[in-house]
């Protein structure tokens, strides 16, 4: 064997969403793009937005003598500031540069993060469905991912979160808006859980870590806004990146902070500071730090995420497939008619349409969908919706008749 076994057996469960991609290109280039309906991948093609654009530009304009040099792990001081100011105008606390690292997307600061705080054993809880990579990111840094399951609406389940921890949790991982579902959680839902923390927290006599990774939480419909958790829990840590609200997934640049209301955060700090050296990121992109600290009010224009949505939201609704309405992210979380989900994505691949099983999430018997596409892809792939649920209901109700 040419690599390790733990890569063989993580490149084994990553697989489905690289079988999807791989055969997209295939499909692609035997039938043309226009044919081939692929939203397997969340990938944000909308662009950044005019202000983060002409920032930049005056950046890389300017004096160039000092922004290219090596700079604290953490980044530029005058950047770490500049995002706490933010973070205290969002929620009133006393956030200070010193609780921020700039990091090398969500990606990165969640590594960081985890190889911080994880001795070998240590458990991390995920709500599921949860993010894929999350999995990854634990078993880099010798720790153990204990699935969490949410309701059938994919609320958090405080009575669900206390039967998961043990003596070796460290953290809980919580994502809103959520990626694969799109669910927004609300403030009762959010106290409700932050209790169960608290609770979870004393029975096994420390702290643990409430992780909110949040980079979605400028991309919210129908005036949907997402409640500052960090308010509702005294150990939390802020995580997020700017690869979708300033449509930058290629650019790798967001934070980490730490909670004021931790008590020994600067030793959380220092021991995540010093992770992102060792872990080769060394510190975040100078330029990206600099252009996105002036930009944190901004985010891109999701009008046509919005349409997208409301496109896909009224044919499904139309052609009979369940699913929970998303109140943010880009991603429809639908059921899968009653079949098993692997089996319902190779159908869907008859009609051209590539998503990914929910399997592969954490919660079998959905899939997921990406509408952060081309409109013309949504309108292009409609009929081709259609004739996939009807030729699987139809499928059904022969076996069915079949049977009687």
């Amino acid at each position: 064997m040419l690599i390790s076994s733990e890569i063989q057996e993580s490149l084994q469960k990553s697989s489905w969403i690289r079988q999807m991609f791989e055969e997209g290109n295939r499909l692609k280039a035997e039938f043309g793009e226009e044919s081939v309906f692929d939203f397997s991948l969340g990938n944000p093609h909308l662009p950044p937005p005019d202000g983060f654009v002409d920032r930049l530009r005056e950046i890389v304009n300017g004096p160039q003598d000092t922004i290219h040099r090596y700079m604290p792990n953490a980044g530029w001081p005058e950047v770490r500031e500049k995002i706490a100011a933010d973070l205290k105008r969002r929620d009133g606390n006393d956030w200070k540069g010193s609780d921020v690292i700039m990091t090398v997307g969500a990606g990165g600061a969640l590594n960081v993060f985890l190889k911080a705080v994880l001795n070998p054993g240590d458990e991390v809880i995920v709500l599921s469905p949860y993010f894929v990579e999350y999995v990854f990111y634990v078993a880099n840094h010798g720790g153990k991912i204990v699935e969490c399951p949410t309701s059938e609406d994919f609320a958090p389940d405080p009575e669900a979160l206390l039967s998961c921890v043990t003596e070796r949790t460290r953290a809980v991982i919580i994502n809103s808006p959520n990626n694969p579902t799109g669910r927004v959680y609300t403030t009762e839902e959010i106290q409700i859980f932050a209790e169960a923390m608290e609770t979870a927290s004393e029975r096994i006599g420390q702290p643990i870590y409430l992780v909110t990774d949040e980079p979605y939480k400028k991309v919210t419909y129908d005036g949907v806004t997402c409640p500052e958790i960090q308010s509702h829990y005294s150990h939390t840590v802020v995580i997020t990146s700017h690869s979708k609200d300033l449509g930058l997934a290629g650019d790798r640049i967001g934070y980490m902070a730490a909670s004021p209301n931790i008590p020994q955060r600067q030793e959380l700090i220092a021991g995540a500071s010093f992770a992102n050296r060792t872990l080769g990121f060394v510190n975040a992109p100078s330029l990206l730090q600099l252009a996105v600290a002036d930009c944190q009010e901004l985010a891109v224009d999701c009008r046509e995420y919005a349409e997208n949505r409301r496109l896909l939201i009224d044919h499904f609704e139309a052609i009979g497939l369940e699913f929970v309405r998303p109140d943010g992210a880009f991603f429809l979380f639908p059921k899968t008619l009653g079949m098993d989900d692997v089996e319902f994505v190779r159908e869907a691949l008859k009609e051209k349409i590539l998503v990914v099983p929910g399997s592969g999430f954490g919660r079998a018997g959905h899939f997921r969908l990406s509408y952060a596409v081309p409109q013309s892809q949504i309108t292009g792939s409609l009929p081709a919706w259609e004739r996939l649920v009807q030729r699987l209901k139809s499928t059904q109700s022969d076996g069915e008749a079949t049977l009687r």
